[in-house]
């Protein structure tokens, strides 16, 4: 059963991996691919991994976040770039049966995500938070000792590629998965806020009140593990 389980969440992994490359040559913003990452996660929290085919429901995922996140692409340019990202060393596909058995079942998955999903489309992701904290730090430490280390940057990223596993986004409040990222980007840089450890509470409870350091650990933790998985996939 755990050897099975591994496999699946292997699965998963490489799936969103290929949900992202996909997503990022559409030209899909950070939210957009958030939200493809958070719906294909939910979808398959309440469905089998054998009944679907993964990578059509990823796809499925990134029409209908385009749409929840107005920011459209074309169903030809996704079809097109997902197929390439899949198959390499294929010729681009032409308008014949082929493409259309493709479009018509990626139409007909889409339907079906919604309603596995119960038409509850609100996703409330990280980077709302992230961008207000990094915000928040940079007028701390004051412009020029922020522009020298890409603390920003890192922190974008380990919530960009936590949606590869989408644990974080599952278990933990959208806002501690933010201060997670930014805590562990800070410490990656080892960059020191300034009076924190004589201070009443340190910076991360200053800005989200209602996170512990145990919940803090757990986050940071599974931020870390997604890197793992990144190995051993």
């Amino acid at each position: 059963m755990e050897a099975a389980e591994s496999n699946d969440e292997k699965t998963h992994f490489r799936v969103c991996r290929f949900l992202m490359e996909t997503g990022v040559k559409l030209g899909l913003h950070s939210l957009p691919l958030a939200t493809a990452c958070s719906a294909y996660h939910r979808f398959f929290s309440s469905c089998q991994l054998t009944a679907y085919d993964p990578y059509l429901v990823a796809l499925a995922c990134i029409y209908l976040s385009g749409k929840l996140e107005e920011q459209h692409v074309r169903l030809r340019d996704i079809i097109n770039v997902g197929y390439r990202c899949l198959h390499r060393d294929a010729q681009p596909l032409d308008l014949g049966p082929r493409y259309w058995e493709l479009r018509d079942s990626l139409v007909q998955c889409e339907f079906l995500v919604l309603r596995v999903l119960g038409f509850k489309l609100t996703f409330d992701h990280p980077h709302r938070y992230l961008l207000y904290y990094l915000m928040s730090l940079r007028d701390w430490l004051g412009h020029t000792p922020w522009s020298k280390v890409p603390v920003a940057e890192t922190a974008w990223a380990l919530v960009r590629d936590s949606g590869l596993r989408g644990e974080a986004f599952q278990r933990f409040k959208p806002q501690h998965v933010a201060v997670g990222a930014v805590y562990l980007a800070l410490e990656c840089h080892g960059v020191q806020i300034p009076g924190d450890n004589n201070a009443r509470l340190h910076w991360w409870q200053a800005v989200c009140h209602d996170i512990t350091p145990q919940m803090l650990w757990d986050v940071v933790a599974e931020l870390i593990t997604t890197y793992d998985l990144d190995g051993r996939a």
